[in-house]
């Protein structure tokens, strides 16, 4: 009999991520993670560089900007909800919350999130304050 799995959105984050954005554990399956990433009003994550993870982010709700950055040139994107974009494994990367209500991406993790080793802190476009 096959076993499938369901999860809502919990009110509480699971964990904050080494961006310091919360983040709320999602459905779970051996080649991909999917959880709910959320930053406060005004404030900026620490920028990172994922090890062996590949992302794709789909945002739902805020307004923001998004710096990604690879070894073919760097790019600063408005964010917004209906907006998805990817963030290939070894690409640093930073996001920040421009408006007044929280920035809030889901986001899926191939393969899934292997702890927070996986994140390395990296030089980004703004000064953190998550």
């Amino acid at each position: 009999m096959a076993r499938f799995g369901e999860k809502p959105v919990g009110e509480k984050p699971d964990a904050i991520a080494p961006d310091g954005s919360e983040v709320r554990v999602l459905s779970v399956l051996s080649r991909g993670s999917m959880a709910h990433f959320r930053l406060g009003p005004g404030a900026v994550a620490r920028a990172v560089r994922h090890v062996s993870v590949e992302e794709l982010w789909f945002f739902v709700a805020g307004r923001g900007r998004m710096w990604r950055k690879d070894e073919s040139g760097e790019s600063v994107v408005e964010v917004y909800p209906g907006l998805s974009l990817d963030i290939p494994v070894g690409t640093a990367f930073q996001f920040r919350s421009d408006g007044e209500e929280a920035l809030e991406a889901v986001g899926t993790t191939m393969p899934p999130w292997p702890g927070p080793h996986e994140a390395v802190f990296v030089e980004g476009a703004w000064s953190p304050t998550a």
